[in-house]
Parts: C-alpha cells; structure tokens; sequence
C-alpha cells in the first residue's frame, strides 16, 4: 500500500510541483527498429508521459483497445494533471474484469482531484471493498468528507490568480525579496530544452516586480550563474541579507542513483540543494553538506525567522514514509548540524513538502494527513522537533488539486497576507502563483471607566473626560453619565492619558497601556477626583517625591503636577497652599531650608504653566510634619523616607 500511495503522490504531483523525481531507464531494442508499442513502452519506463500519452493515444484509438495501453494512458494522463482525461479513461480501465490495483485507487483519487468529492468517495468504499480496509483510504475518504464541509465553511482568505506573470505553463514556488520576488518557472520559449515526462522547458529563476498593493508584474528570468543548469531549477530562498542563495535544481550530473526495476537497469536524477553566496558581482557556488544525489533526493529550503534553522525536504533514510521535513541547526561556526526529522506530528507515511516559516508557525504542504485531494496547506506552531498538531487551513487556501508553496510576506493588526501556488481548476496554467489576504476578525477595545469623589468615593456624575496620545494630542473627550460612568472604543496597540475633570474638583489622571488582545476587550478605569471646593481641604499630591538632598521636580512628578494646574485652570478662584516636607536625615534647618526651596520649585513649575503666582503660596515644613516612625536617629528603609519628601496642598480660597 505503501508504494501505491507513493506512485499515486508522484501522479498527482509530478516534477513541476514536487520538483523531486525524475528518471531515465537505460534499456533499448537491439538493431531493429521499436514499433509503437515498444517506443510508448520506452516513453512510459523513462516517465516521459507527455511523450507516452501521445503515443499511446494512437495505440488505443481503435474500437476494442488492450487494457495494459489504457492503464497507461490514464497514468500517463494523471501524472501530467490532464486529470479528466485520465477520469475518462479510468472509468473505462475499472469495468474491466483484470483492472489491476492501483487502476482502482487512481480512479478514486482523480475523482478526489476534481472535487468529485461523493464519487470518489464511493471509488474508495469500492477499492476498500476489493483490497481491504487499509489506513491511508480510511484517511482519504475521511478526507471527501472533510472537503465538503471546508468548501461549505471557507476561511475569509481572498485568493487572487496573479494573471500579470502567470502564463500557460507553470509558476510556482515564490519568496519575497527587497526588490520585488522570486520564483520558478517555465520559460515560454520555443528553443528551449523540454522534460519528456511534463513536454514543457526545464524551470528556471524568474525575478517579477511587487506592487504597493501586492500585485505582480513584469516578469524577467534570472541572468545569473545559479540560473544556468541542465534540467529543473528552482524553487529557492534567500537569508534576510539577500546575500545567500539556497537553490533546489536536479542533479545535472552522471554519479546518479542506480536501481533495478521492471527487469531493466534505471538510473533516477535526484534533486540537490545548492548554495551561492554573493561576492562581489558573482554569485559562488558550493554544496549543501548532506546532500547525496546517489541516494536520495533534497530541496525546498527555508529558514526560521533568526536563520540558525534550515528546514527542508528530503527522502533520505529514516523518515517516517515518501518524503519527510528535516531540519538542520546552525553550529558555533556557521556550519549546519546533522539532519534531525521534524517529528511525527509535522511527517507521516506520505509526503511533507514545501516548507516556510512565519514566526514560529512552520507552513508546508502534505498527502499524508487529512486533506481535500491533492497536497494541501497545513500550519503547525513550534519550532524545529518539537511542533503541535498540523491544522489544514481549509478552502479557498486549499482546493481539490494542489496547492503547495505558501508563504507569508506580512502580518499586521488588519490582515495576513502572502503568496500560494497551486493546480487548481480555473487558473491559467499547470502551477499557477496566487496572492492571499486574510482580513482579521474586527475586535473591539473599549475603556469603560467611573469618576468618583475621592473623600467620599461616591460616583461623581458628568465629569469631563479626555483622552490623549502617548505625545500628549488630544484625541477624544466625553463626559461621564449621570452614575459617573463613561466609555469610549480606542484603538488597539494605542497607550492612552485618560484625564477626569471637574468643577471644584482636582483633576485625576491614569495611563492606559496599548494592548493587541485576540478578542473583544473591556479596560477599566477608577478616577478619583479630590474636592477642593473648601477652605481648609488639604490632602497630599500622590506620587510628588523628591530625591534626597535635591529640589529639582522630577518627570514624574510633573505629570502629578499638570493635575493641578488643569484643577487650577478650571477653578479661577481657586487660590492654594502647597507645602513641602523632608525626611529627618538632615539638620533640622537645613531641611527647613530644602523643604522651601522644594516647595518653591513646584510653584514656579506651575507658574511656568500660565497659573497667576498671587493664587500660590509656598510653604517648607521641613521635618516637622512626619507621616511615619522615621524621626531623627530611627532606622528606616529608602521607601519610608521617600514617603516624608512629599507635596501637600491646602485650600485657602474658592
């Protein structure tokens, strides 16, 4: 079973998308010439199935056609996504009594494939019912009904066919950079070397503008060194510098992978990653240490956010089935570490492919977990081995067909938004590049306060409210109700100054941190507003403290005192007192003398604000009014101190 589901992954996905097979065998006929059986036969064993298809459609046009020709020629269909005419095919291919196997369960999953989600399902309950109850069709037909419920609960991504570069061949595989983005392609070029398994040109870099709004245009393959390769290149990605390249392209050369199958010698050009640093004008070329084109296949870089993880995709032994992520970590000396696999929840016995990384979400497309047909788009959060359970971000992200290369260019407070390739019916071409937006959720932050008098804590009614930046701007004012309550909508990641006033009252202030909550929040606030409407009403400044020995008014105590002078301001017959005491360290005249001076800086400072200085009096009681146990010659701790270096204001007038 397991091979099936690795040959029918292979189908699905074919070299374009996956980018990791490719085969020549090395088997002839001889001095006579083939016939045309045994030249679509050659086709077929090399994986040329552009080549095949055309040749066993003449094979098989006639009235009464051989069944191993038609299996062929729906595989061959299949492998290049000419996916109804394989479906055609196929359902002629299972009516007959001698259908083999796998015949049975590609039917089913190119049914899948066109989001012929309750036909393939009961192609599948019919395979199960020849072959057995196995996990993977369990898997699968789980999987039809998955789909239909995705399609019939879309996420709000808005998927956007980027039609400026995409053409009738393929795209796929892009990465932002400063300049615009990268990605693979096709050349649409008539004298340009074709694969015979797809019948289309090798892939090459190509380079395409990004516009402010995220769209792509003007698409120009890549002139440099790392361009220049036999077969396939691409995709790849780049180091936050844009001074590394990490290139995925098959191997060029001839120390292939050897093996034997069908009676006949095979040799299989597997995929390598490459890396060219930049110097200069030039680009250096040098192997990625672990690759081992003889044995097995890697590709599909991708670096975490700090770039001291490389993730990719590999057969390599020891995996958990077809193709697995790995991951290496960067060593003291710049070296990558030994491969690690990503672990169980990230790999299964199919396919895990295309990895990116966003924060500490790692992104990647996989057959080998429940999905709608093809690969799909799965999100994991963690980071190297150690990942939560993989959620497949449903439709529109996913589809029926393939849909692989996700990558997130940014995030912010509105939306999320990047890039996808797919397969998927109504595109352009056989891989197509998409761009996504997910808007986010609207989610509310309101600040819902209440003013009180603070001798009474009574709820003080129809207080005046503002709210004002980080840099002191107004931005809104309002007015508490009849029960002192008020509320305003602010905006997330915003701090805020919310200041309560009133007549006869001094004003009370409180700071409101910016927060990012992940859903609909209420802040509260409590402002307590001293009266001083009466004469003879004292009470302390809060928080006006005074380092030791000094007179000078501290920031922090200048917001204290902008209280005042707005209290000052809105009560023009208000005339104070403000008193200034010490602590008991200190002669007692000299800390007379400090407590002055003290006192004295805070009226000049409100004085500075415009405050006429015949409504202030200044007034230094030194250490003649403790507020604790620290007098002369008593051990106290800095904070008890502090507490007697304090600004007191008395009513004189109102």
């Amino acid at each position: 079973m397991k091979e099936l589901l690795s040959r029918t992954h292979k189908i699905t996905v074919g070299l374009l998308a996956i980018g990791l097979w490719a085969g020549v065998s090395q088997f002839g006929y001889a001095q006579e010439q083939p016939s045309r059986q045994q030249r679509a036969a050659q086709f077929y064993y090399n994986m040329e199935y552009a080549n095949a298809a055309k040749a066993y459609e003449l094979i098989v046009n006639k009235d009464n056609p051989e069944l191993e020709p038609m299996e062929r020629l729906a595989s061959s269909y299949l492998y290049i996504n000419q996916y109804a005419l394989a479906e055609s095919w196929y359902a002629r291919v299972v009516q007959h009594e001698n259908a083999n196997e796998q015949s049975f369960l590609d039917y089913a999953r190119v049914l899948q494939l066109q989001g012929k989600y309750s036909e393939a399902k009961a192609a599948y309950a019919n395979y199960q019912s020849k072959y057995g109850h196995k996990a993977e069709i369990s898997r699968a037909i789980t999987g039809t009904d998955s789909a239909s419920f995705w399609m019939e609960n879309p996420s709000k991504h808005v998927i956007a066919n980027e039609q400026e570069i995409n053409t009738s061949l393929a795209e796929f595989g892009l990465i932002p950079t400063s300049g615009g983005v990268l990605y693979a392609a096709e050349p649409n070029s008539l004298l340009a070397e074709k694969s015979g398994m797809t019948g289309q040109p090798y892939l090459k870099i190509y380079s395409a503008t990004r516009n402010d709004d995220g769209s792509l245009s003007y698409p120009n393959v890549m002139p440099d060194a790392f361009n220049d390769s036999k077969f396939h290149l691409g995709p790849l990605i780049t180091d936050s510098e844009e001074e590394v390249l990490y290139v995925t392209r098959t191997y060029p050369g001839k120390q292939v992978e050897k093996y034997r199958a069908n009676g006949q010698r095979w040799r299989k050009q597997n995929l390598e990653l490459k890396i060219y640093r930049k110097q200069g004008n030039d680009w250096i070329e040098e192997d990625f240490i672990y690759n081992n084109v003889k044995e097995y296949s890697v590709g599909h870089a991708a670096l975490s956010a700090d770039e001291n993880t490389l993730y990719f995709a590999s057969d390599m032994p020891g995996g958990k089935g077809g193709v697995d992520i790995w991951f290496c970590t960067k060593q003291a000396d710049g070296s990558w570490g030994t491969p690690v696999n990503a672990g169980n929840n990230i790999n299964t016995d199919g396919d895990e492919v295309f990895p990116s990384v966003f924060d500490n979400i790692l992104y990647f497309s996989s057959t080998g977990h429940v999905g709608m047909g093809g690969l799909d788009i799965f999100q994991a959060k963690g980071q190297k081995g150690n990942f939560e359970k993989p959620l497949n971000m449903g439709y529109p992200v996913n589809s029926p067909s393939d849909d692989f290369a996700f990558v997130v260019v940014g995030d912010n407070l509105d939306e999320n938004f990047g890039y996808l390739s797919s397969n998927r019916q109504g595109g352009i071409g056989s891989d197509d590049i998409y761009s996504f937006r997910y808007p986010k959720p609207k989610i509310t932050v309101t600040l819902e306060g209440i003013t009180k008098d603070k001798k009474t804590g009574e709820p003080l009614s129809f207080t005046s409210i503002s709210l004002s930046d980080k840099d002191g701007k107004l931005v809104t004012t309002g007015s508490s109700n009849d029960k002192g309550i008020f509320s305003f909508e602010i905006a997330r990641n915003t701090a805020y100054l919310v200041l309560a006033d009133k007549a006869g009252y001094m004003a009370d202030s409180v700071a409101v941190p910016g927060v990012i909550p992940q859903q609909d929040t209420t802040i509260h606030v409590v402002l307590n507003l001293q009266p001083v409407n009466k004469v003879g009403e004292k009470f302390v400044l809060e928080n006006i403290y005074y380092d030791f020995d000094k007179h000078n008014i501290r920031p922090d105590a200048a917001i204290i005192l902008d209280k005042l002078v707005t209290t000052l301001r809105n009560n023009p017959t208000l005339r104070i007192e403000l008193s200034s005491h010490t602590d008991s360290r200190g002669s007692d005249s000299y800390n007379m003398k400090l407590s002055d001076r003290r006192a004295k800086s805070a009226v000049d400072y409100i004085v500075s604000k415009g405050i006429a200085a015949d409504r202030l009096v200044a007034k230094g009681y030194g250490e003649s009014r403790l507020v604790n146990k620290c007098a002369n010659g008593v051990k106290c701790t800095e904070e008890e101190h502090q507490q007697n270096r304090r600004t007191e204001v008395e009513v004189l007038a109102f």
